[in-house]
């Protein structure tokens, strides 16, 4: 099952976030099948760039957003993510 999940990367203390299709089984840092966008949760705003268009596609697909993606791309105001 493919999941839209968080990867994290960046620094000790500064996190920041790669927004990724993979396995549900795979390891949160490893394989990928695309990376979908970024999110810097430190930043002054918090910095969220995302393609919509591909995150449908995988959607369609049957991939499944995680809590927090799903979460974030709602507050975002994607349409369908309610």
């Amino acid at each position: 099952m493919l999941r839209i999940r968080l990867s994290r990367t960046g620094k000790t203390n500064q996190p920041y976030y790669r927004i990724v299709v993979a396995e549900h089984s795979a390891a949160v840092k490893g394989r990928y099948n695309e990376i979908l966008g970024h999110y810097a949760p430190l930043q002054k705003p918090k910095k969220l760039e995302f393609n919509e268009e591909r995150i449908r596609y995988w959607i369609s697909k049957g991939a499944k957003p995680s809590d927090t993606v799903a979460a974030l791309l709602k507050n975002s105001g994607v349409a369908g993510m309610e």
